[in-house]
């Protein structure tokens, strides 16, 4: 037994496939089935930023893009992948 801390690992972007460091997180929600103020995550690497905002936007779900540094918000749990819902 130890006691050193283990290093979080890099979160990796939601992008399916994709296992690069996410440096986004966009914030979005379904208003069918979410309250206006309730607000996923899904966090994304530079190159799948635009693709996943464009998924989430078409839809009408995107209600932010924030770069992960600035990400400040206990209630929220990024690293859900696409089709997580819930």
């Amino acid at each position: 037994m130890s006691d050193e801390t283990t290093p979080e690992a890099a979160p990796v972007c939601s992008a399916k496939g994709c296992r690069a460091t996410a440096v986004w997180v966009l914030a979005w929600n379904n208003p069918k089935i979410h309250t206006p103020e309730r607000r996923k995550t899904w966090i994304a690497c530079e190159e799948h930023r635009e693709h996943l905002s464009e998924f989430l936007g078409v839809r009408g779900f995107l209600k932010d893009v924030v770069p992960l540094a600035d990400w400040e918000s206990p209630d929220n749990a990024p690293g859900q992948r696409p089709g997580d819902n819930t």
